[in-house]
């Protein structure tokens, strides 16, 4: 049984990078100075490169962040008994 081989990391350019997430090619150089992308500096002369992968890691962190606002908006314009229930015990 063989081993699979280790692929190496895809990278994109932040103009690609830019088209799939619909922002701006200085926001994708942002995100990764912010280190919510990762990417490195490569080729002569330097040009910013994006590891394919991290768009998931960051997809996943901006899809959560999504549905907590939404629970959070969603707290926000509940009424007590929505929240606390019904029950006799919070009753005073």
């Amino acid at each position: 049984m063989s081993a699979s081989p280790v692929r190496a990391p895809r990278y994109l350019a932040p103009a690609q990078v830019a088209e799939l997430l619909s922002i701006g090619v200085d926001e994708v150089i942002l995100l990764v100075h912010e280190g919510r992308l990762r990417g490195a500096q490569l080729g002569s002369p330097p040009r910013w490169r994006v590891e394919e992968s991290s768009l998931d890691g960051y997809l996943a962190e901006e899809s959560e962040n999504s549905r907590r606002m939404a629970l959070w908006r969603q707290s926000q314009t509940a009424s007590f008994p929505e929240v606390w229930g019904t029950s006799s015990a919070h009753r005073i």
